[in-house]
């Protein structure tokens, strides 16, 4: 049975005018000399390094950045979360430190503050979601980890398509917390009705539900304008050309395919490897994405830019994706920062962190906006922390 749709708040439109790029020359600490290019008037910088698989990251009311350091690719409780600070005139952060280590992939974290008016770190790792007290100028927790909810902790390994360590959160307007879950395979039809979906519960962990389904791995996730939105990484077992990563407005209650259907070239199709007939699951039932990016694109952070947080024609009312790129080069996909606009192709914002000789500079994960024009975006492979701004 599908949900009857409700009404959703339209969008601001942004300028659609070509993008003209400028070259940026990274002469990264690490020995690594490359170009990146920006839209015209934009400056692209490090602004920390030194750092493992970093993540996505939020501001505390102080105004220093946390943020998330998976270590790497495997599963361990190694991760932590870093604070930075102390940015010099040029945007560089002069100071890193430890705020919390010896946890189990730490993906997403989030500030908020509760009906009565409390502070919290909130904290996504593979197994759970907790939260911390928090108190401006905290360098350790100010309190015991509150654990909210916990998730299924095993899966196949990267070998056999993935089990999606990560968990990414979100708020809404009226403090509602979401949750993406991601499936324990390429692949398959699950056994806890928690994986591939997205969960959507009180603050305080209460009344949990399951907001949508059949989304893979939605490792992006943004509230704007009464909606959220994701990022969807499709599964790779029908070639190196389909089926599509997509973004979708994510409505309660829908179905968005996996694993039973697939997105590709705008359209829904029936996965040949598994009998849609035996399921109430058709290609007719899912709802279309907001936007298509091609095949292993690898889409993950998600950020909306209105009038709040641009006022560059060039960004002012699109979201940008960071593409983390496909698992090879040879394909050639992905690598980048994307403007996003609904029903339209995917344009680059930055490019060039894979080059024409296939070599791999970085690879873009978490985007934050600090200001009109300015945010910062990390690159998971290198460890490496980005500032992007409109230069004056």
């Amino acid at each position: 049975m599908i949900a009857p749709a409700k009404e959703i708040a339209p969008l601001p439109q942004p300028d659609t005018t070509a993008i003209l790029f400028d070259t940026v020359t990274i002469e990264h600490p690490r020995g690594d000399t490359f170009d990146l290019y920006v839209p015209s008037g934009f400056q692209v910088a490090i602004a920390a390094h030194g750092m493992n698989r970093i993540r996505f990251m939020d501001r505390s009311a102080d105004g220093r950045l946390f943020i998330t350091d998976m270590l790497n690719l495997a599963d361990n409780t190694k991760g932590k979360v870093i604070i930075l600070e102390d940015p010099d005139s040029s945007g560089v952060f002069q100071k890193q430190s430890l705020y919390l280590d010896k946890l189990r992939n730490p993906n997403s974290l989030k500030f908020h503050k509760d009906k009565s008016g409390k502070d919290w770190l909130y904290l996504a790792m593979t197994d759970k979601l907790v939260r911390y007290p928090f108190n401006p100028g905290d360098t350790r927790p100010a309190g015991d980890a509150e654990v909210l909810d916990t998730y299924p902790d095993y899966g196949l390994s990267y070998r056999y398509g993935g089990w999606h360590l990560t968990r990414t959160i979100e708020f809404d307007d009226e403090g509602r917390l979401y949750i993406s879950v991601g499936s324990s395979c390429n692949v398959c039809v699950e056994k806890e009705e928690v994986r591939a979906s997205i969960l959507v519960m009180d603050e305080d962990g209460k009344n949990r539900s399951i907001y949508a389904k059949g989304v893979r791995n939605a490792v992006g996730l943004a509230w704007t304008h009464g909606s959220l939105f994701a990022t969807n990484m499709a599964a790779d077992h029908l070639g190196k050309d389909q089926p599509d990563d997509a973004m979708f407005r994510v409505e309660k209650d829908r179905h968005y395919g996996w694993p039973y259907c697939y997105h590709w070239n705008g359209k829904v199709y029936a996965d040949p490897k598994l009998d849609t007939a035996s399921t109430k699951v058709s290609p007719h039932e899912v709802p279309g994405a907001f936007s298509y990016f091609g095949a292993h694109t690898a889409p993950l952070g998600l950020a909306w830019f209105g009038e709040h947080e641009a006022e560059d024609p060039s960004l002012k009312n699109y979201f940008l994706v960071a593409q983390h790129g496909s698992y090879s080069p040879a394909i050639g996909r992905g690598y980048s920062i994307q403007r996003v606009r609904e029903g339209n192709p995917p344009e680059d914002f930055v490019k060039g962190f894979l080059d024409a000789k296939g070599n791999i500079h970085g690879r873009p994960c978490g985007i934050f906006s600090i200001g009109k024009d300015d945010f910062y975006f990390t690159d998971d492979k290198f460890g490496t922390l980005y500032h992007v701004y409109r230069r004056h």
